[in-house]
């Protein structure tokens, strides 16, 4: 009988993109979703949530869930591997990496500047260390979102059309995904307002899809840009750090429109070596 795992070089359908949306909101909103509707029961049962509780991990990772899932399907263990290597894809134009490490924090720090703010985030009382530990707490939360994001949804849209819009459709799907956590007492986005979030998330899916495709589908510099707008020591920018960003994303697109525009050049592999139809 052959499996999945026999056919190394199956090409995933483009279609799979909507299994892969299914199962992410499936996911994140069946859990956040209960918690919203049987907050009583679901307390009494698993604990309050919170944004260090097991099933906010669960929530959280749900697009890195369902991108394995599909890869797994179609794939096999030999394909998930190969999806894998995508980590070690670290070679792009040095203004990327720039613009990840530096530019990202002087768009923080300049925002918090013009509002008033310190350039750093304020050191608990806990000390350093504390922030230090939440940083690396915040790699295993956002930054495993982008195995489904940029590793899954990005090239199998890309198929079909140009990487501004893939990357404006994705951002679209991200803010929407977060919603359900806009209704969730004890986590951040309680406090936030739904609309100007939504939009952040569509010009971040534009600012890191030039990123992605640069890098030949790189999982390693998305994440490493996801990390860094979670990063704790950046200060609290809003609402200048989204205005900014917009500009940036403007410059940026116009810089790279032929790129932008076109899908010559878009990655649309799944996994390095997927068989042309």
């Amino acid at each position: 009988m052959t499996t999945a795992s026999d056919l190394p070089n199956r090409r995933l359908p483009t279609t799979s993109v909507f299994v892969f949306f299914v199962l992410t909101f499936a996911i994140t909103w069946g859990v956040i979703g209960s918690y919203i509707f049987w907050p009583d029961a679901m307390s009494a049962q698993f604990g309050a949530i919170s944004g260090s509780h097991p099933f906010y991990f669960l929530a959280t990772w749900a697009p890195a869930i369902a991108g394995f899932s599909v890869v797994l399907l179609y794939g096999g263990i030999s394909g998930l591997k190969r999806f894998l290597s995508r980590l070690l894809l670290w070679r792009c134009p040095t203004p990327w990496w720039m613009f990840i490490l530096v530019g990202i924090p002087l768009v923080f720090m300049a925002g918090s500047l013009i509002k008033g703010g310190p350039l750093m985030a304020q050191i608990p009382p806990e000390g350093a260390g504390a922030m230090v530990g939440l940083m690396v707490m915040m790699l295993f939360l956002g930054p495993v979102e982008e195995f489904g994001w940029r590793g899954v949804a990005q090239p199998l849209l890309q198929r079909y059309m140009a990487p501004l819009w893939a990357g404006a459709l994705i951002g679209t799907a991200w803010g929407v995904w977060h919603l359900p956590a806009f209704y969730l007492a004890g986590v951040v986005y309680e406090n936030w307002s739904f609309l100007p979030f939504l939009i952040g998330n569509i010009i971040l899916a534009v600012l890191v899809t030039p990123i992605f495709n640069a890098t030949r589908g790189s999982l390693l510099l998305p994440m490493l840009f996801h990390w860094q707008l979670i990063n704790p020591f950046w200060p609290d920018a809003q609402p200048w750090d989204s205005w900014i960003l917009i500009v940036v994303a403007a410059v940026i697109v116009w810089w790279k429109r032929n790129e932008m525009f076109s899908r010559d050049g878009a990655v649309t592999e799944v996994i390095p070596g997927e068989l042309r139809p």
